[in-house]
C-alpha cells in the first residue's frame, strides 16, 4: 500500500501539472516538456549511494525521509502557485522536478529493492516483487484519475495537497512495519551499482524504457477520467489472464501477445479515439509485458542481485514514462496523429526486436 500511495503522489501530477504550467504560468509546450522530463534525470542522482545509505543508516528511516522529501517537494508547488503577482521561473520548476525525481527514486529503490524483499521469506520474494510492481503499475490509472477528479473540484492546489497527503500516508504505512536489524558490511563503498542498476539487464531495461515511453506519449493526449478508469480494468484483466490464460504458456508468447495488444490499442486510438477498447487493451498489454520483463530482469541477476534487478526495472519504467511525457509536449504538442504514428512505429520495432533477438538472448544469458 505504501508503494501505491507513493507512486500515486507523483502520477497524480502527470495530467494536471502541464496544464497548470501552460495555462497559469504561461510556459511554452517545450518548457513544459522539459520540466516534466528532467524528473527522469533526478531518478539517478542517489542511485549509486543507495546501498551505502541503507547500510550506514536504518533502511526504513532512509525510505521515510525520502518520502517526506517527496511530500515537501510537491507541497512547494502550492507556494509557487500562490505567487499570483509574478510568473514562476523555469529554473525553479526544473529544480523542483529534479529534486522530486531524486527523492522519489531513492524512496522507491529502498522500498522495492530492500524493505519489501527483507520482510519476505526467500521462497516468496518473487511473488512479493510481482505484487509490489502491480501496486506501482495500478497507480498509473489511480494516480491520474485522482488528480483529474481533484483538479475539477478543487483546482491545482487541491491536487498538490492530495499528492503530498499520499506521500505522507505512505510514510505512516512504512512506520507501522517492523523491519529486522541487518548488520552492515565490514567495508562500505560509498558508491556502487548494488541496489541501483544491473548492467547485465541493459537490453531488457531498454525494452522497458520503450514500453513506458509509448505509454508516456499517450498520457500527453487530452484523456478523460473514463480513459484512466478503463486502463484500470485492463490491468485487472491482465491479472486474470496471468492466472487463468497464461499460467503454463511460453514466456515469449506472453510478451508478443502483449505487444500485439498494445499495437491494437494504438490503432484503435488513432481511428476511433472515443472507443473504450483502446484503454482496456492498453492496460492489458502493459500489465502482461511489464510483468514478464520484471521476471526476466530477476532471472538475469544472480541470487544476491534481486534488489538490483528490481531497482533496474523501476528505473526503466519511470525513465521511459518521464521521457514520453516530455517528448509528447516538446515534439508532438497539438500533433496527436504524429504522436500516435510514432508510438505505433516504436511498438512494431519493439515487437520485432524482441521476437528476433531479445528473447533468445535472455534465455541464453539468464542466471537462474
Amino acid at each position: 500500500m505504501a508503494l501505491l500511495l507513493l507512486t500515486m503522489s507523483v502520477y497524480a501530477l502527470i495530467p494536471v501539472m502541464p496544464r497548470w504550467l501552460m495555462e497559469v504560468e504561461n510556459f511554452t509546450p517545450q518548457e513544459t516538456g522539459l520540466s516534466m522530463g528532467v524528473f527522469a534525470l533526478g531518478l539517478y542522482l542517489f542511485g549509486a549511494l543507495c546501498s551505502w545509505l541503507v547500510q550506514l543508516y536504518r533502511r526504513n528511516l532512509v525510505c521515510m525521509w525520502a518520502m517526506l522529501a517527496v511530500a515537501v517537494d510537491i507541497a512547494l508547488l502550492w507556494y509557487l502557485d500562490s505567487l499570483r503577482t509574478e510568473f514562476v521561473d523555469l529554473g525553479v520548476i526544473l529544480l523542483q522536478r529534479l529534486l522530486l525525481g531524486a527523492a522519489f527514486g531513492l524512496a522507491q529503490m529502498v522500498l522495492s529493492s530492500t524493505l519489501i524483499i527483507d520482510t519476505c521469506e526467500s521462497a516468496y520474494r518473487t511473488e512479493a516483487n510481482h505484487g509490489a510492481a502491480w501496486f506501482s503499475r495500478m497507480a498509473l490509472s489511480t494516480g491520474p484519475l485522482a488528480g483529474l477528479v481533484t483538479y475539477t473540484f478543487f483546482g491545482f492546489d487541491g491536487v498538490v495537497w492530495l499528492s503530498s497527503g499520499c506521500a505522507l500516508l505512505a510514510v505512516v504505512f512504512v512506520k507501522m512495519v517492523k523491519f529486522p536489524f541487518r548488520t552492515p558490511e565490514d567495508y562500505l563503498s560509498i558508491t556502487s551499482l548494488d541496489r541501483f542498476f544491473l548492467p547485465h539487464g541493459t537490453i531488457v531495461y531498454g525494452h522497458l524504457v520503450v514500453l513506458s515511453l509509448i505509454v508516456g506519449l499517450v498520457l500527453t493526449l487530452p484523456l478523460s477520467e473514463l480513459f484512466y478508469s478503463l486502463v484500470m480494468c485492463g490491468f485487472v484483466l491482465a491479472l486474470l489472464a496471468q492466472q487463468f490464460v497464461f499460467p503454463d504458456a511460453e514466456l515469449k508468447s506472453i510478451v508478443l501477445t502483449g505487444l500485439l495488444l498494445l499495437l491494437a490499442s494504438l490503432l484503435i486510438l488513432l481511428g476511433y479515439p472515443s472507443s473504450p477498447m483502446s484503454p482496456v487493451l492498453m492496460g492489458l498489454a502493459v500489465g502482461l509485458v511489464g510483468s514478464r520483463l520484471l521476471l526476466f530482469l530477476i532471472k538475469l541477476g544472480h541470487h544476491c542481485q534481486r534488489g538490483t534487478s528490481v531497482s533496474t526495472y523501476f528505473l526503466g519504467w519511470e525513465t521511459g514514462l518521464a521521457l514520453g511525457v516530455a517528448l509528447g509536449y516538446m515534439v508532438f504538442y497539438e500533433a496527436s496523429n504524429a504522436l500516435l504514428y510514432t508510438s505505433i512505429v516504436l511498438t512494431v520495432v519493439s515487437l520485432l526486436t524482441y521476437h528476433f533477438f531479445t528473447h533468445t538472448w535472455v534465455m541464453c544469458n539468464k542466471n537462474r
